[in-house]
């Protein structure tokens, strides 16, 4: 069983330079670009069975980028959505700084109208599961999602604590590829760019 996770092109809020998270920006032109090279390299090295995408807007374009070319299903999945980030979402980013500023919390407790950094990790693992169950032993299903959910996917997916200090970066548009074989999971490829923007 193979899984790609992949993180959505280049978004607006991106080029404000505001909170993104549960702010639904769409893509930019540039975005578009990033996805569609991302979507012709995996037409080309892939045969894909499925492909879930979190409902926000810059993930489903992405996604439906990939279905163009490979003619994959597309499964709109909330699990996948991006970390709600409450008052923040959609502030520049100073004035979001400012007046929500990082205070650590106990993982099951949050402020600004967040999600809890546990159930942000309880999405994943959901997510993981959903994957594993779903996928067949010889097939290929592609997860298009955010950067931070990509961060927690790949705590569920090494059985990682929802505390771990470990980070996992990903860029627009950028593959992870992964393998489940006899048992094992293994990390093939991470953060793949197969875009020059």
């Amino acid at each position: 069983m193979r899984l790609l996770i992949i993180r959505h092109g280049e978004s607006e809020a991106d080029i404000l330079g505001v909170h993104e998270g549960r702010a639904d920006f769409e893509l930019t032109e540039r975005g578009h670009r990033q996805a569609q090279a991302t979507a012709e390299y995996i037409s080309e090295n892939y045969k894909i069975d499925r492909i879930y995408h979190s409902t926000l807007k810059r993930a489903a374009q992405t996604a439906q980028h990939i279905a163009d070319l490979t003619g994959a299903p597309l499964e709109p999945e909330d699990m996948l959505r991006e970390f709600d980030n409450g008052l923040r979402a959609g502030l520049p980013y100073e004035e979001g700084w400012k007046k929500y500023p990082n205070v650590k919390t106990p993982l099951h407790e949050s402020l600004y109208e967040q999600e809890t950094t546990l159930h942000f990790h309880y999405r994943a693992e959901i997510m993981i599961s959903k994957l594993l169950s779903e996928t067949p032993c010889d097939g290929t299903a592609a997860a298009v999602c955010h950067g931070g959910i990509i961060h927690m996917l790949y705590k569920a997916f090494l059985r990682l604590p929802a505390d771990s200090d470990v980070r996992f970066f990903t860029g627009d548009a950028c593959i992870h590829e992964w393998l489940i074989e006899n048992g094992e999971r293994r990390i093939i490829r991470a953060n793949y760019r197969p875009h020059d923007t």
